[in-house]
């Protein structure tokens, strides 16, 4: 039995390429919700843990490592005593301002969507 592949043109592959490259720098949970929480200024590390619920320090430690790595974080480490760092975006982070309000849009119209689905599941008789 002979399996056809089906040929993919260069602008799908070429979409792919960058969609892959766009998930791998903001997958997770987290990496989105701590930026949204640096778009209203910078923040230290118990705040930002306090502000994302379930989140451990360790997690919270790696996210912040790789957004900083990726330019959409800055950390900034002040010679005070104890020593103060905080956190704050970058302006590179505001490229990810449309991706942000859409996936933000879509949330709310899909939650709205499901909502409605049960509240209609829930009006119809149970048949027996």
């Amino acid at each position: 039995m002979s399996t056809r592949v089906k040929h993919i043109s260069n602008e799908c592959n070429g979409a792919l390429s960058a969609i892959r490259d766009t998930l791998y720098v903001l997958s997770g949970k987290w990496k989105i919700q701590v930026i949204v929480l640096l778009r209203d200024g910078p923040m230290r590390f118990n705040e930002l843990q306090r502000s994302l619920v379930d989140i451990t320090p360790k997690v919270l430690s790696k996210e912040l490592r790789e957004l900083e790595l990726n330019e959409f974080v800055e950390r900034k480490v002040f010679n005070t005593v104890p020593v103060t760092v905080t956190y704050e975006i970058t302006p590179y982070a505001a490229t990810l301002d449309p991706i942000i309000n859409s996936l933000k849009e879509w949330g709310t119209q899909h939650r709205a969507r499901i909502v409605e689905h049960m509240k209609q599941e829930s009006k119809q008789p149970v048949s027996s």
